[in-house]
């Protein structure tokens, strides 16, 4: 007998337009004309689901990051200045505060009797706990140094030259579908982090792009990567998460103590609740005051990314960023093709070959997405707002603003010998990582 389940139909005409739809049965089922399904039922359930004075705040920052957009396609950028400059007052009192309180401990310490030095010994344990973190340059598994990775860090070396920055210091091999750039520890030491997955589905023009994108950071503006600023973020990030309220631990008994105890816990809690939404309010604040500036800066980045790889490539890896849904789901299809072959032993790590497959499967689905699905990508990070994280404008503005300027050649180019030694060089990270992959 013939198989009864059978997979739904896929419509032909757009329900709400009735015009005609060209469907791809891998890929979602939308309408260009009136943008039906761009945004799937599940994701629009998700978004409805958010409540409503969420959705008001996010409405509120899309529409100052359309304005930004429109300031810089103009040309008016002349409020970054005050921007930074106010968050760097603020970014000086979270500092002064923090040195306060390590002062005021080292005085009780020194001057108090014996109590109060007690005080003064908790007073600088706090400080210890919230004090600015600089970070760490990465060690060990994924990172490159310049002697494994002479080609690698030459091309990057070429890069920050034309652009003008400094070149990279450390340059490290991650798992994520992005690139990122940071500056760490008193020596201030620059990490370029390549996410392998995004690195593997461009082309070496795109890599460049990549790479001027990401190397930009050091001459774009930003100054939320910078000592004075980004450690004074990072601190209110640790006073919020140490302020939040502790859950009671479960006790039992009567008596006096125990309600003594339980009152003092109570009240613990509401002062751990006031700080914790004070943090959160200067941490708001200062996300206002560097969000214009700091996505005016990534537009730049872009610009640069442009300079150094051609327009074309900078426009095609931000479309390569809209694509890490569906590297996810080339991920789990060939985790799930491997671990249905028989291997002799449960623990055994995929044979090599695999690595490769999973790295061929995940270029050969993201090239045959086909026009409709990579627009309908495109509008769906236009209706939604979606960026790479919170610190970036939204893809589609980056691409529009690229798209609407003059296009400018690749002032860099890599010749197939320079290639391949860069691929050879990634090679035992890319083993690394796609068994990482696979073994799920």
């Amino acid at each position: 007998m013939p198989n009864s389940t059978v997979a739904p139909a896929r419509p032909q005409t757009c329900p709400d337009c009735t015009r005609p739809l060209d469907a791809d049965p891998r890929f979602t089922t939308w309408c260009p004309a009136c943008e039906w399904n761009v945004v799937t039922e599940q994701e629009a359930a998700e978004e409805a689901a958010k409540g409503a004075r969420r959705a008001a705040r996010e409405r509120s920052a899309a529409e100052r990051t359309e304005q930004v957009f429109q300031d810089v396609m103009a040309g008016r950028a002349d409020t970054s200045r005050r921007d930074w400059l106010a968050a760097t007052v603020v970014a000086t009192l979270v500092h002064l505060l923090t040195a306060t309180l390590a002062g005021t401990g080292i005085w009780l310490l020194v001057t108090g009797n014996t109590p109060l030095r007690w005080v003064g010994a908790a007073v600088l344990a706090v400080v210890l706990l919230l004090r600015p973190r600089l970070g760490r340059a990465p060690r060990g598994t994924g990172v490159l140094t310049r002697a494994e990775a002479p080609a690698l860090y030459a091309l990057t070396d070429r890069i920050a030259e034309q652009l003008g920055a400094r070149k990279v210091d450390v340059i490290a091999v991650g798992d994520d579908f992005n690139a990122s750039m940071a500056v760490v520890g008193l020596r201030r030491t620059s990490v370029l982090t390549i996410g392998l997955p995004l690195w593997e589905v461009l082309d070496d023009q795109q890599r460049i792009a990549l790479l001027g994108h990401e190397l930009a950071h050091r001459i774009n503006g930003d100054h939320r990567g910078r000592l004075w600023l980004g450690s004074a973020i990072c601190s209110l990030a640790h006073w919020y998460h140490f302020a939040l309220p502790r859950q009671r631990a479960g006790s039992s008994g009567v008596g006096g103590f125990h309600l003594l105890m339980l009152v003092a816990d109570y009240l613990g809690n509401a002062f751990l609740h006031v700080v914790a939404w004070l943090v959160l309010r200067l941490v708001m604040l200062l996300d206002r005051l560097t969000a214009r500036a700091g996505q005016q800066a990534e537009y730049r980045a872009d610009e640069l990314a442009a300079r150094a790889g051609s327009t074309g490539a900078a426009i095609a890896t931000l479309h390569a960023l809209l694509f890490a849904e569906a590297a996810a789901t080339v991920v789990l299809r060939v985790r799930a093709q491997v671990k249905s072959r028989p291997h002799r032993g449960r623990r055994e790590a995929p044979p090599t070959p695999d690595t490769d497959l999973l790295w061929q499967e995940l270029r050969n689905h993201l090239a045959s997405l086909p026009p409709l699905e990579r627009e309908r990508l495109v509008r769906r990070s236009r209706r939604e707002g979606r960026a790479v994280d919170a610190t970036h404008p939204p893809t589609h503005l980056r691409i529009a603003l690229l798209d609407r300027g003059p296009a400018v050649p690749a002032a860099v180019t890599a010749d197939a010998a320079e290639s391949a030694a860069v691929h050879a060089e990634l090679a035992p990270h890319r083993a690394r990582i796609a068994r990482t992959y696979l073994a799920g």
